[in-house]
């Protein structure tokens, strides 16, 4: 059963990561630090979008609209911890 719990909040650890990481990225995309146009940017971006996306759509549908800002990634990271520490709680 700790092998099952492992896999779940490393999953969960893993996804948080990519969010974050795709934040950080749209912000150096927004202040012209990292060129969207490079190959190998576009790729990673691609794929970070591709992971994240899927998540933060439903979130931001929901959400009122804040004139630019985007909270749905910080509202799905806040709901990935709250399940790590519901199953930590049910496992340990």
């Amino acid at each position: 059963m700790l092998a099952l719990y492992w896999l779940i909040d490393t999953i969960l650890k893993l996804l948080l990561f990519a969010i974050i990481i795709s934040a950080v990225a749209s912000w150096l995309v927004a202040f012209n630090v990292i060129n969207p146009y490079n190959a190998f940017v576009r790729t990673v971006l691609h794929t970070l979008n591709r992971i994240v996306e899927p998540l933060c759509r439903p979130v931001r549908r929901v959400l009122p609209d804040l004139g630019g800002v985007d909270f749905s990634p910080l509202v799905v990271a806040l709901g990935i911890e709250f399940v790590r520490r519901l199953l930590a709680e049910l496992f340990f």
